[in-house]
């Protein structure tokens, strides 16, 4: 499998308007393992055929969205926040308020919600969830079509997390939050599996073994499971 580790600013990261085609794209080169994404993303690609509005919140049975696992290299954990309107520890992801480029979202929102600069996403995504989100106020319930991202972070990050959290922590597959959860204990898993395969968790200085600076595309083993 080719993997791409992107910084902010990188061409393939540019901004796609009303690109549901390029959501489609990314969410058919996925790297997924589990019997359980694989259904997943066969269901929110029926769903995109059937709504050509998915990437926006006027979309109101469901929308696309995109999530970073963030890795960071030197603790070999995930960072999670506490959602203050969900009230339940999430990874940092949000609305494509319709950009196609998947990607760039989960990338955009790990940065704005983590206070983390610096951050760099991989690419295709390894991870695709569909999660009902409750009745609040005048928005009636709803399905997130989320695409889940890998995000490595520099090595001994801290995090700065903006009023959307209660808080947050770096955490690892025992922490109790991701225990209780099989949806969040897959992914986080699967992202801690695919930063080690791409030799992205062991360090030398701040730098992670086999990253590189100017996003170039690396060729590795698959990930396991």
């Amino acid at each position: 499998m080719t993997y791409s580790l992107l910084h902010a600013g990188h061409d393939e990261l540019g901004a796609r308007f009303d690109d549901l085609e390029a959501a489609i794209g990314q969410l058919r080169a996925a790297e997924l393992r589990d019997p359980v994404t694989i259904d997943a993303r066969r269901r929110v690609l029926r769903y995109c055929r059937d709504h050509p509005d998915a990437l926006h919140r006027s979309c109101l049975t469901g929308h696309l969205t995109g999530s970073a696992l963030v890795v960071d290299p030197r603790r070999g954990q995930t960072l999670l926040l506490h959602h203050a309107k969900l009230d339940r520890w999430l990874q940092p992801g949000g609305h494509a308020d319709g950009d196609g480029n998947l990607a760039a979202v989960a990338l955009r929102e790990a940065t704005e919600e983590t206070g983390i600069g610096g951050l760099a996403v991989v690419t295709p995504a390894i991870d695709v969830d569909i999660h009902e989100i409750p009745v609040r106020d005048d928005e009636p319930a709803h399905l997130h079509l989320d695409v889940r991202f890998l995000v490595l972070a520099p090595g001994g990050a801290e995090i700065a997390h903006n009023e959307e959290a209660h808080a947050a922590r770096w955490a690892g597959p025992d922490d109790p939050a991701i225990a209780e959860s099989v949806e969040l204990g897959r992914a986080v898993t699967r992202a801690i599996d695919v930063a080690r395969d791409l030799g992205l968790v062991e360090t030398r200085g701040d730098q992670p073994a086999g990253a590189t600076r100017d996003g170039s595309t690396r060729s590795r083993p698959p990930s396991r499971t």
